[in-house]
Order: structure tokens, then sequence, then C-alpha cells
């Protein structure tokens, strides 16, 4: 009787499963995107939530390491017998101590990095008549040596001309009411999405060191209830999933993030010494965009090789030079020794999981989508080698190759029946 409510109760769990993801189906590419909305608004509402559990993932190394600092020192000083110390103050400590060395280190980032930011944007502003003149000067030149360029701009600039005087009688003068009014309110709404940021993003803090206070707490009542709800094997598998999946992700994201700052820095000293403009903003540029994998250091050099241009075209084949030597210096030395393997998937898987990635979730996506592919790719293949083995198959991917024209294994008779006297 237990055993037929366990079938029928696994049979309606997936009836309605199903029917969920035919109504998320259909409300997503046939109505207006209900579940979608709520969903975002579900986000929105998270949003400090979903920071502190950043903030608390990214950190918990440090806590660790600052934790195992600390006893070692403590059990050093009580002659090696293990320090007694009060529940939960040594980790309190601990956090402390890495919240202190993180607000010091974006202290020192800020108070460096800033004044310079401020100084270089400002430059670029003074400097934008220059800019222009010069490239007023390089299209002129452009046009007396070419005539037929010349011609042909000159007919196309006529209808563009046109076209332009009929786009603005006809539709931007009568819109420039209500265009006033929308960059009125986008001001009011970035004003306000800054302090809404700011608010979350403190709530944050707080929510991450609750969670560093107690992660081992939490873990353990996680396993409790994941094994209170499944079968003991199924509980076991989705552990080792969510070890695999935690192993992935920590390994790049941090990893990433600790390699962006490296190269942030090293463009840092290298564009000092060349003496190059804008030094401080092609650095940041640098090693933000660094962030996204293959894409990132042409998404950051191409902007600062132009803003380098504008002043000397000699500074900029310098920075051109300079960022390919120190992105093979990061892809072949400071990237392996740092990253090591921790996706496990090649440059082509690569590519296609940041451009579906940016495609569905823009920047975030580009950074994430790597990692979040690399989980699929060990899940696909755990489940493939498992099929496999039950099947007594081999494992390795080139012995399916010729597969097909290799004769069929012979099947094994059936057992003669067994005579019962």
């Amino acid at each position: 009787m237990k055993q037929q409510k366990s079938h029928y109760f696994k049979w309606g769990l997936t009836v309605f499963l199903t029917v969920c993801a035919i109504l998320a189906f259909y409300d997503t590419f046939y109505m207006n995107g209900t579940l979608q909305r709520y969903l975002g608004k579900l986000v929105t509402v998270l949003a400090p939530v979903l920071y502190g559990f950043a903030m608390a993932y990214l950190l918990a190394p440090i806590v660790n390491w600052i934790e195992g600092l600390i006893r070692k020192g403590l059990k050093r000083l009580s002659k090696g017998q293990e320090p007694k110390l009060r529940g939960g103050l040594l980790r309190g400590v601990s956090i402390l101590l890495t919240w202190a060395v993180v607000a010091y280190l974006l202290y020192l980032l800020m108070s460096v990095l800033i004044p310079q930011l401020i100084d270089s944007v400002a430059m670029l502003i003074n400097n934008a008549e220059s800019y222009y003149n010069k490239i007023y000067v390089w299209v002129t030149n452009l046009l007396e040596k070419n005539p037929e360029i010349a011609g042909w701009m000159e007919t196309n600039l006529e209808n563009y001309y046109n076209d332009l005087m009929k786009v603005l009688t006809e539709q931007v003068l009568p819109g420039a009411q209500q265009m006033l009014t929308t960059i009125t309110g986008g001001i009011w709404t970035g004003i306000w999405g800054l302090v809404t940021f700011t608010t979350n993003f403190l709530v944050g803090i707080i929510i991450s060191v609750y969670l560093l206070a107690m992660k081992e707490k939490s873990l353990a009542r996680c396993c409790k209830l994941l094994y209170a709800l499944l079968q003991e094997e199924q509980a076991r598998w989705v552990v080792r999933a969510t070890r695999k999946t935690n192993q992935i992700f920590s390994g790049f994201v941090r990893g990433k993030m600790l390699d962006s700052l490296i190269i942030g820095i090293l463009c840092f000293i290298g564009c000092s010494i060349f003496s190059l403009p804008y030094t401080p903003l092609v650095s940041v540029v640098v090693g933000v965009t660094n962030m996204i994998p293959f894409f990132g250091p042409f998404l950051g050099a191409a902007p600062s090789a132009f803003l380098i241009l504008l002043v000397s075209p000699k500074q900029c084949l310098i920075f051109i030079v300079f960022i390919i030597v120190l992105q093979q210096i990061d892809g072949n030395i400071i990237g392996p020794k740092i990253l090591g393997d921790a996706t496990g998937i090649s440059s082509f898987w690569v590519v296609v999981a940041i451009t579906v990635g940016g495609g569905f979730a823009g920047v975030l996506g580009m950074f994430l989508g790597v990692p979040i592919f690399a989980c699929l790719q060990t899940l696909v293949k755990y489940l493939t080698d498992r099929q496999l083995e039950k099947r007594h198959m081999p494992l390795e991917a080139c012995e399916y190759v010729h597969r097909d024209q290799e004769p069929m294994p012979p099947e094994e008779p059936p057992a003669p029946p067994t005579e019962t006297n």
C-alpha cells in the first residue's frame, strides 16, 4: 500500500511539473510574459539577499584562511594545546578582519584611482575640440586626395541632409517636449536607482555577515533537509553534483577576479612605464573587461587604443603591442596558474557559452555563461557515462567513430531452463 502511494505521488508530481513547464513555455512565447515580470519583481525584492549570498560566497575562503591563521597562532601561544574559545568568537573576529581588509583595500584603490580617473576624464573633455580638429583634418586630406570619394560623399550627404530635415520637422520637434519629460524622468530614475542599489548593497553586507557566521550550520541543515526529502542514493547524488558545481564556480569566478585584478595592475604599471595617456582609465577598462573570457581583452583594448590614437598614433602602436604581449602572458602563464582547468571545456564551447549567455543576460551572462555551461557539460558527461557503463560499453569517445563498421557482438544464448524434480 505504501509503495502504491509513492508511485501515485511520483506520477502526480511528474504531471504537475509537466503542466507548469507547458504553462511557462506558453506564457513566454505566446502571452505578455507575465511569469517573467513576476520573476523580475521577485529578483528585485530579493536583491539584498542575492548581494549578500554573492559577497559571502566570494569572501568565505578569506574568512577560512584568516580563521586558520588565528587558530594556528593561538595554538602556538598555548604551547601546542588546542585553544579554548567561546563559540562564535573566533568566527566573528575572522569576519571583522576580513571586512576590514576589504574596506582598506577598496579605500586604497579608490584614493589612488578616482582622482586619476577624474583627471583622465577631464583631460578627455578638455581635448575634445583638438580631437575634433584632428579628425576633421584627416577627413579633409582624405577627400582632397580622393576626389571620387568626395563626390560620392557630397551626393549622399545632400540626400541625408534632406532626410534629416524631414525627420527634424515631422518627428523631432513635435516630440521635443515629450523627450524633455523623458530625460527629466530618466535623471530622477537614475538617482533613485543609485540610492536603491546603495541601500541594497549595505543590507547585503549585513546579510553576508550572518551567512558567513552560520555557514556550517546552514550547510548541515540543508543536507539534513535534502536527506529527509529524497532517498539516500538520490540525496548523495545531489550533494556530489552540488560539490562539483561549487568547485567549477569557485575555481572560475574567484580565479577570474584575481586574474583580472593582476592584469589591471600590470597594465597600469606598463602604461606608466611607457608614459601612455589616460593610464588609470585604460587600466580600469582593461582590467574590468578581462573578466569576460575570450572577448574581454578585445572589448577593453579597442576603445582604449582609440583614445590613445587621438593623442598620438605612435603611442597607440606601443599600447597595442603591449596589450598583445600582456594578453599572451595572461593566457599562457598567469591564467593557467590561477584558473588551471577550472571549467574543462574547449575554446569553441567557451565562445558558444559567451554568445548565448550574453544574448540572455548581457555582460553578466557573458561572465557566468562559461561556468554554467561547464556544469551542464559535466552533468551530460556523467549521465552518458553512467548509461554506457550499464551496457558494458567503452567510455572513450574515439571508440564510437568507426563502431558502425564493426560487426555486432554475438548475442548471448538464453540460459537453459533448470529442471525441477
